[in-house]
């Protein structure tokens, strides 16, 4: 009897995984092929998106523009229309990951879908600003070195990477504010940086200017004892 009562749980089983495995095979299979057609539409995207920004002229641009010196600055040594591809291809591969993930049906996998393309967006923006950023900062920078030089200042690249640097942190700080990551620590710690480069910048103004002041004062104070009659021989002796 007992050995009827085991035999009847374990068919029930098999039996029971059988149908599950049934009602399952054909979302497996799907994920696979969805897998398969991700993987054939991400190496298509890397062949063809060097193509045609090599039609626009990408990489001169990017060249120009200073991209390429903040790519092999990040350790990226390859072309920035090869970056380009790379970073789309792997972008066309995670989708095609979550629509993997979301052929099998799974309650789980139906949420992170959706939460990933309501948050897909923030991060295009996000990262359009960072590029922008860097742009306007490569941009930036050549203008302060320009300028300075034209100027006859000696420190014009100190200036231009200086401005470079401030722009790139405001860039990367409003990205991830964007993003939502620590809003709170982000602009705490935008404001400390941006409030102490200020303060290190008057004091460091304000000592190096100390002696011309003090002459602008006494010249102005002279200035004004020499209309009114007084006696101006020692203007320092009036303050």
């Amino acid at each position: 009897m007992l050995k009827a009562v085991f035999d009847d749980v374990l068919r029930q089983t098999v039996a029971g995984f059988s149908d599950r495995l049934a009602a399952f095979g054909p979302r497996l299979l799907a994920m696979a092929v969805v897998l398969v057609c991700g993987i054939l539409a991400a190496l298509l995207v890397r062949v063809v998106i060097p193509l045609v920004l090599a039609l626009f002229r990408f990489d001169r641009f990017a060249s120009r523009s200073g991209l390429t010196v903040v790519l092999r600055k990040g350790g990226i040594t390859r072309a920035p229309s090869a970056a380009v591809a790379a970073m789309t291809a792997w972008m066309v591969m995670g989708l095609f990951v979550l629509f993997a993930v979301a052929a099998l049906d799974l309650q789980i996998a139906m949420d992170l879908l959706s939460r990933t393309f309501l948050y897909l967006p923030q991060v295009l923006i996000a990262g359009a600003i960072l590029l922008l950023g860097t742009l306007a900062a490569s941009f930036l920078r050549r203008s302060v070195v320009i300028a300075s030089v034209n100027a006859g200042l000696a420190s014009g690249r100190i200036l231009g990477l200086g401005v470079q640097g401030a722009v790139l942190v405001l860039a990367s700080a409003m990205a991830l504010e964007h993003l939502g990551v620590g809003r709170s620590i982000i602009l705490a710690s935008f404001v400390i940086l941006f409030g102490g480069l200020v303060l290190a910048l008057s004091l460091s103004f304000g000592m190096a200017g100390r002696d011309l002041a003090r002459q602008f004062l006494e010249r102005t104070f002279t200035k004004t004892l020499e209309g009114s009659g007084e006696d101006a021989g020692d203007p320092r002796r009036h303050l």
